[in-house]
Parts: C-alpha cells; structure tokens; sequence
C-alpha cells in the first residue's frame, strides 16, 4: 500500500542525482528527516526576528523549501536507494510535525497572531490525524487538499515574499488565515472521503 505523499518532483533528474550523492554521503534517511526539523527552526527564528530585521522573512522562505527538499529526499534515499529502515514510518512522520509547528507557531509570532499561529498548527495536525486514521483503518492514506502540507507551506512561503516586499507581516497573517481555513475544510473533506470507504466496505 502507497503511504507516500505523491511527488512529480521525485522523479526529476536532480532530485535522483542529489538522493544517489546523499546515499553515498552515508547519510541514512532518519538522519535527512532530522535536518528538516533544524531547517524548520531556522525558519522560525528568521519569521520571529523579522519584524526588527525584514530581510528575514525571505530567511523563512527559503528555510521552508529547504523543509521541504529535505523531506522529499529522505523518502527518496529510503525507498529507491534501499535504505529502508524498522524507524522508517515513524521519522517519516514525526518530524513533519515538529516542522509544522515550528514554522506555523513562528509566522503567527511574527506577524503579532501568535494564536493564529497555534490555531493553523492545531487544524495541519488534524490533516495529518484524519489521512493516519484512514491508514489505520486499512485504507491508502488519503493525502487530498485543498490545504495538504506542500500546499500549506506553498501558502506560507508566498506570505513570507509578500511580507517582505510590503515590508510588515500582514501578508503571513493573510497566510495563516488561508492555511487555518483550508486545513478546517481539508480535514472536513478527509473525513468525508474515509466515511464513504468505510460504507463501501460495508457493503
């Protein structure tokens, strides 16, 4: 059963080279999941200090799509360059957690919503708790929209340029609000979608 995220990077010519040079680096995927958690705490801190120093609302930026490079290719070095490990699924997951929160939680810090902040970290975990439950359930796990995580951090990154260019962080605020929302009606729509499987099977 496929339990990952479906990536049409994955099969890019550059994402392959760079997985086969960390494979040979000797660095294990649990280890490339755990530098996404410190790419994500870089982003935090940049998003925190950004009001005192705009600059690094770009910081935030780029440290998101570092998270996100480094979660791609621990699956990649894992599965096609055979370096499954028993620890596998759980550094698969754990880690997108603690990025998560670490960057949401920061952009709500530093745009003055820290609760937002808390609010959108809260409703991308249960995104993540519904799509699991269905896994657990013995369905594939469902990694529908419209607010999946490469969408949330889409939106989160596009905040972080518009903060930047307007020079103040409204531009995450309106981020957040979209994250919080899509990630409500992501998780109403998961639920809805495993419902109907479990009435199919019941069939």
């Amino acid at each position: 059963m496929e339990n990952r995220r479906p990536l049409k990077t994955r099969q890019a010519g550059w994402a392959q080279a760079l997985a086969r040079g960390l494979g040979r680096s000797g660095l294990t995927p649990n280890a490339i999941s755990t530098i996404g958690i410190l790419f994500a705490a870089a982003g935090a801190w940049a998003f925190v200090q950004a009001e005192s120093a705009p600059l690094l609302w770009l910081g935030g930026a780029v440290a998101i799509q570092l998270r996100l490079l480094a979660n791609m290719l621990d699956g990649l070095v894992a599965v096609e360059g055979g370096k499954k490990s028993a620890t596998g699924p759980l550094f698969n997951e754990l880690p997108d957690r603690a990025e998560d929160a670490l960057l949401l939680i920061g952009a709500g810090y530093g745009c003055g919503m820290a609760e937002l902040g808390y609010g959108a970290t809260i409703l991308a975990f249960g995104t993540a708790y519904i799509r699991a439950t269905g896994g657990a359930l013995g369905f594939a796990q469902d990694f529908v929209g419209p607010m999946a995580k490469q969408h949330r951090m889409f939106v989160l990154t596009v905040g972080a340029l518009g903060a930047l260019a307007m020079g103040d962080g409204f531009a995450v605020e309106i981020a957040l609000w979209i994250i919080a929302v899509g990630a409500a009606v992501t998780c109403a729509v998961r639920s809805l979608r495993i419902a109907g499987l479990l009435k199919d099977a019941g069939q």
